[in-house]
This record gives structure tokens, C-alpha cells and sequence, in this order.
């Protein structure tokens, strides 16, 4: 919701339609009370945007749905902006879909950090690609193109283990080439290991993605 309002000219609206992409085993742990975890993140999500002073155009509504390109603890969400039907009879008014933003599962617990650290090393990854954004914890993330890498990247000149996003103390983040076949490039220049910045273009085989920092 945060990530996709839209400022108007006097009030700020936000999506009020959320589809969750889960892996094909994590959605049949959901079996039997779906319906009711769908309800529930409704009610939280009314409530978010009434503590932050959003507008929503209807309540907003939850639903999930399976894609099995996602791993087992990933998750996916896609936000849409939703008109209710101007006459009855009508049918709602679809807005464009918002990309869907990928979350991986954190393989690495962080280690304990000196009170001044904490809120340095909150920061996460993400990982552009086309309509796709993967949203990484750390504090190490692997991309290639195997599937137990925290990002997966299609394309048959990436490695199976291509590089790794590492997260510093400090809360900043750099890529290392993992002895790739093709070498990594950060905005055109080829490296070993360097630090990223937001908006770094990195290109791994014949993929480009785009880098950005949240904190």
C-alpha cells in the first residue's frame, strides 16, 4: 500500500485490490481457513490506511493465488487500483496492475548488532526485473539461475550461482561475482566486487536488472 499511493490533489489514494502469489506448497498450508486470513488482512489493511490519513475508493480486498515459479517461504504481492461501478449493473473499473513484488525468505538469521547498528543494517535489496521485484532481507542473497538461489534469473548465460548481494554492518550492499561463466557488469562496467548504489544497472549474462536500497 505505502509503496504504490497516488497523491491527488488533496488526499493520497491507495490500492484497495491485493492478490498474494504463494508456492504451490505454502498455499496448501493455507487450506481451511484461506477465506479467513483473507478477511483478516482486509481489516488490517482498512485499518493502515485510515492510521496514515489514505483514501481508498472501496474497502480493500485480499485474495491469493498459486505460482509455482515461487519457492517454498516466497510470496508475492500485486496491488490494483479498483473503481466501483459508477450505475448498477456495471462491473468494477480495472486500473493498470502495480508490478508484483517478490519476497524471499531470509536464509541467514543476522547476528546480534550493537544498539547504534540496528537501524543501519535495516536495510533491504531489491532486484528489478521486468514486471517482477524481488525484495531481499540478507544479510547474503545469491542470483543465478538455479532454483535454491534467492533470486532466479532465466536466462541460459547466467551461471546456476551467478553472484551475491551482501549486506555490510553498515547497512550498505555490494555484488561479487561467484566465478561466473560471462562476469558481472554494474552500469555497463565489469567488476569483481563492488558497492552498489540506488539506481545501479547490473547485468548478469544477457539480463539487466535494475538495484535499489529500501530502508
Amino acid at each position: 500500500m505505502d509503496a504504490h499511493k497516488t497523491a491527488g490533489v488533496a488526499r493520497v489514494y491507495v490500492p484497495n485490490e491485493y492478490t498474494v502469489y504463494l508456492s504451490g506448497r505454502d498455499r496448501t498450508r493455507l487450506e481451511g481457513y484461506e477465506r479467513s486470513l483473507e478477511q483478516e488482512l482486509s481489516g488490517y489493511l482498512l485499518e493502515h490506511a485510515r492510521r496514515r490519513n489514505y483514501d481508498l475508493l472501496t474497502r480493500p480486498t485480499v485474495s491469493f493465488e498459486t505460482d509455482e515459479r515461487l519457492r517454498l517461504g516466497e510470496f508475492g504481492i500485486q496491488t490494483r487500483l479498483v473503481k466501483p461501478p459508477a450505475r448498477e449493473g456495471e462491473g468494477p473499473v480495472q486500473g493498470e496492475e502495480g508490478h508484483t513484488m517478490v519476497y524471499s525468505a531470509v536464509r541467514d538469521a543476522p547476528r546480534a548488532e550493537p544498539p547504534s547498528q540496528r537501524a543501519a543494517v535495516a536495510s533491504r535489496a531489491v532486484v528489478s526485473l521486468d514486471d517482477r521485484r524481488y525484495v531481499l532481507e540478507g544479510p547474503r542473497a545469491t542470483i543465478g539461475r538455479a532454483k535454491d538461489a534467492d533470486c532466479v534469473l532465466a536466462d541460459p548465460n547466467v551461471s546456476r550461482h551467478h553472484a551475491e548481494l551482501r549486506r555490510s554492518p553498515a547497512g550498505e550492499w555490494m555484488i561479487a561475482d561467484l566465478g561466473s561463466t560471462n562476469g558481472v557488469k554494474v552500469n555497463e562496467r565489469r567488476v569483481g566486487s563492488t558497492r552498489l548504489n540506488s539506481g545501479d544497472r547490473v547485468t548478469l549474462g544477457t539480463t539487466t536488472f535494475r538495484f535499489d536500497v529500501e530502508q
